[in-house]
């Protein structure tokens, strides 16, 4: 066991480990740190505490000190710093002609790197551009390509839902979506009500997953057979949260469909679910890889 403080750099991202040392820290603290970026301040989100060794994925760091005045001061600076990086980046990407799209720019703590983040359809070869930039504010330059999932966790937004973005809001990390999830929510199988604003498969798929599997498991689905105190009869409706099933005895419509509960009737045979080739080569683009 390893005893280890969480810290996040940004308002919703993931909780890094780091060393405690003596230091005496609380939930809150601003502290600095050193992370493969760079020097970075953080917050304090989980106090001090045991993990399992097989936790601590790499090499744990420790905490080097407390923020300063100084640190925060210098912290502030770099922010006002970086919008104007970002002017600048925008304008050299448009000399250099490359099809990228700049969402975020980072300057360390120390100003000893500056990282710009940005999306593209494809690889794009950035050296001159890089080369540009070194020249404009003397320091390291770093530019990282990021998913469309990540911009949106960067920039926040408001979904389809009216709320807030779960990834800029809560979601710590993305989790891989599927369409699988969203036959089992028995959603409508359309890529255009089913992708979040980032053109993705929604992150609420994943939220709901493991209610919904627990619920499929004893509500059959519309279209599956199965016998109840009436006889034979197919499902035509159901709503697995109130497990209450609609069934058609008759497929000529003479007998009316009746309502059961889901504890009065057997399962004989499940529904398949049919989708279009057309709708599966969209699900394809919309899928995380």
């Amino acid at each position: 066991m390893t005893d280890v403080v969480g810290v996040r750099f940004k308002p919703v991202g993931k909780i890094y480990y780091f060393s405690p040392g003596d230091l005496e820290l609380k939930k809150g603290d601003t502290v600095v740190v050193e992370t493969i970026r760079g020097i970075e301040c953080g917050n304090i989100v989980l106090e001090k505490r045991q993990v399992d060794d097989t936790e601590i994925i790499s090499s744990l760091k420790s905490v080097i000190r407390v923020a300063t005045d100084d640190d925060i001061k210098q912290k502030s600076e770099n922010d006002k710093k970086e919008k104007e990086a970002f002017d600048i980046c925008k304008q050299k990407i448009k000399k250099h002609k490359l099809a990228m799209k700049l969402v975020d720019v980072q300057y360390t703590l120390d100003a000893g790197k500056i990282l710009f983040y940005f999306i593209a359809d494809g690889r794009i070869d950035f050296r001159d551009l890089a080369k540009d930039l070194a020249s404009v504010f003397k320091t390291r330059i770093e530019l990282r390509q990021i998913g469309v999932r990540d911009e949106a966790k960067l920039k926040g937004g408001i979904g389809v839902c009216g709320r807030e973005y779960c990834c800029s809001t809560f979601l710590t990390h993305f989790s891989p979506v599927s369409i699988k999830m969203a036959k089992e929510q028995m959603l409508s199988l359309n890529p255009e009500k089913i992708s979040g604003c980032c053109g993705k498969l929604m992150c609420c798929l994943k939220n709901e997953e493991e209610t919904y599997k627990y619920l499929l498991k004893t509500t059959p689905a519309p279209g599956a057979i199965v016998k109840t105190p009436n006889g034979k009869g197919v499902v035509v409706d159901s709503n697995i949260i109130t497990g209450k099933l609609e069934i058609s005895f008759d497929k000529k419509g003479q007998i009316p469909n009746r309502i059961f509960d889901k504890r009065e009737v057997k399962q004989i045979r499940g529904a398949k679910v049919r989708v279009s080739k057309e709708d599966l080569e969209a699900f394809k683009k919309i899928e995380d890889e």
